[in-house]
């Protein structure tokens, strides 16, 4: 009893392990609720290291353990479940390499648990084998064409065409996934799910993934695609900074908002709603899975305009509209590489070779498909010969027609093939050239070389418009150095005026002394001195004043100077007149026989 009850209690704590570390994730901090469900779905499937497994994988499993020849409906215990996840994790464990292997008990008993709380609530024991596989094939990893594809392949009848009933049962067992992760309220199952993503009756293979991966997708089911573009962005680097939590750098999804110019977020500051200065939440926001440099947005703009990279490509390739019966892809095993030599492509195959490339890599290949094309005429024509040896006589013309056409087919593919190979070698020339431009492609451009004459002319506009302002500003400080040089002759004078004779009077001839420098620079002449060139001459209090501290605009050291010149020459003028009023009322007060020991000093 008390070692069940241990197991009980294990179990119970296994079973709760995978949601404490999920809510540990903080995900409920994401204010979307369809990035939050593909977040916590995506958490799922990294734990339980199912995106490892890629869906071929997953079908070949499925095939191994009979689970094909099973109806959908029928029931498997928990036990038969635990088996088919180790078989599915130990396989996985030997495509892997040795530095790499995972841990297969925990992964089984991570999934199991998830598994049995997500479709069993009601502790049956049983998992459907319709639920066990929708939800493998959705959770695995793997391209989500190759899954809408093996889904489609179970809820479809024998002639290619989808049955609501099955689709209806499929909605109902996947979407089971957002409620476990307590997300039931946004993606949980309705009745008019069906009908929401197809209102139209006949829904053949093309159709039904058209629908499922549009822009957007059913609302039901938007998480889905989301947590395929999660997984390809996990690593994907932008050298971008985000523009509020400024991080220099950022991981996975970048997110640049239409209305605020430059304005970019990453994605956890986007999912979180931050949004700072004047951005705001209901704005516009584009979200970019990759990082192009403006190098690379000009290569592929000229690639664009030369027609080498199409405008729209379909989300998917066009599949034929036949059944793709087995639906249980029952023989379908992962596809293996091609064959990388020609030649071994054509000794393995009797009939007409298959390219492994539409686009050779270099034209050097071009003389060697050649020969492997005369090789195989040659071939065709040596079997052709043969053929004629054991054919009636009645069949002989009938076979030297079919093999002048086959001779004229293969003459005509050839030349084809060596007027695209030499258009696309022009056109890779032609998008070297204008992606990378030279400086003899710009001395052959009158465009740039007007452009470049301007911008010199303008530089030496400059660079004479400088000079002049810095010898103007010369200027002004040696006459504003003179000019106090001059009002501090005049205060000792006017001193020592009143303290000594009575009958002394102001020099009047020190104002005409002001010195003027004369300027020299013309305004054609090349600025040969720097800026502390402009202080030479100068010295005293003005030299004091502009060489300390930051050196500040010329402007606003040229409106001061102009200032402190003003003040000063309004100081002088009215020394000046202060003092001739002084002398013409001691001229007046000697002629009228006043008091000869008053002089009047000015006042300063």
């Amino acid at each position: 009893m008390i070692e069940e009850g241990s197991k009980r209690g294990k179990a119970m704590v296994e079973k709760r392990q995978l949601f404490m570390e999920m809510r540990a994730q903080n995900f409920d901090v994401i204010r979307l609720s369809t990035y939050r469900t593909a977040c916590k779905l995506r958490f799922v499937q990294k734990r339980c290291n199912l995106h490892l497994v890629d869906v071929w994988n997953m079908i070949e499993a499925f095939r191994d353990n009979g689970l094909n020849t099973l109806d959908h409906n029928a029931e498997i215990n928990v036990s038969r479940l635990e088996t088919i996840l180790s078989s599915i994790y130990y396989q996985l464990n030997k495509r892997l390499p040795t530095t790499h292997q995972i841990n297969v008990e925990q992964s089984i008993g991570l999934l199991l648990n998830f598994m049995v709380a997500t479709y069993d609530s009601e502790s049956h024991g049983k998992l459907t084998v319709f639920s066990m596989k929708a939800m493998l094939a959705t959770m695995c990893g793997g391209k989500i064409v190759d899954k809408l594809r093996y889904i489609f392949s179970q809820i479809s009848d024998s002639s290619g065409v989808m049955m609501f009933a099955k689709f209806d049962q499929f909605l109902r067992e996947v979407l089971k996934l957002p409620t476990a992760v307590f997300e039931g309220p946004s993606f949980g199952y309705t009745e008019h799910s069906v009908r929401t993503c197809f209102p139209q009756q006949k829904i053949m293979l093309n159709t039904f993934l058209d629908v499922l991966m549009a822009d957007p997708p059913p609302q039901c089911l938007v998480w889905l695609p989301l947590m395929h573009r999660l997984a390809n962005v996990e690593n994907v680097f932008h050298p971008v900074e985000c523009s509020y939590c400024r991080s220099e750098s950022m991981m996975g999804f970048r997110y640049r908002c239409q209305q605020c110019h430059g304005y970019q977020l990453c994605q956890s500051c986007f999912w979180r709603g931050h949004a700072n200065g004047p951005h705001s939440n209901q704005h516009q926001m584009k979200e970019h899975s990759s990082w192009k440099s403006p190098a690379k947005k000009l290569s592929h703009a000229i690639s664009k305009s030369l027609g080498c990279v199409p405008i729209g490509e379909p989300p998917h390739p066009v599949f034929p509209e036949q059944a793709e019966r087995p639906q249980e892809l029952t023989h379908t095993v992962q596809p293996k590489p091609v064959a990388n030599n020609m030649n071994d492509t054509m000794l393995m195959s009797s009939g007409a070779p298959t390219p492994t490339k539409s686009v050779l890599e270099s034209p050097s290949r071009l003389d060697e498909e050649h020969r492997l094309i005369a090789r195989y005429a040659a071939r065709l024509a040596a079997e052709a010969g043969n053929s004629t040896q054991q054919c009636p006589p009645s069949d002989l013309g009938f076979n030297f027609d079919a093999n002048k056409q086959q001779r004229q087919l293969i003459a005509e593919l050839e030349n084809k093939n060596r007027e695209i190979l030499q258009e696309i070698q022009r056109l890779r020339l032609e998008h070297e050239q204008a992606s990378q431009p030279t400086p003899e492609k710009a001395q052959q451009n009158p465009t740039l070389l007007t452009e470049l004459r301007l911008l010199r002319h303008r530089k030496d506009e400059l660079e004479r418009r400088m000079s002049a302002l810095q010898e103007s500003r010369r200027e002004l400080m040696v006459q504003l150095e003179g000019l106090m040089r001059l009002l501090k002759d005049e205060e000792q004078k006017q001193a020592s005026q009143s303290g000594g004779s009575p009958h002394s009077s102001p020099s009047h001839g020190a104002g005409c002394s002001m010195p003027m420098p004369i300027r020299s620079t013309s305004a054609g002449s090349t600025p040969t001195h720097t800026p502390q060139d402009c202080l030479a001459g100068v010295g005293g209090d003005v030299l004091e004043a502009f060489a300390q501290g930051v050196p500040r605009n010329l402007r606003n050291d040229l409106l001061v100077a102009a200032d402190s010149i003003t003040n000063t020459m309004s100081s002088l003028v009215k020394e000046l007149h202060s003092v001739d009023d002084g002398a013409d009322e001691e001229e007046t007060n000697m002629r009228n026989g006043g008091d000869r020991g008053t002089v009047r000093v000015p006042k300063h």
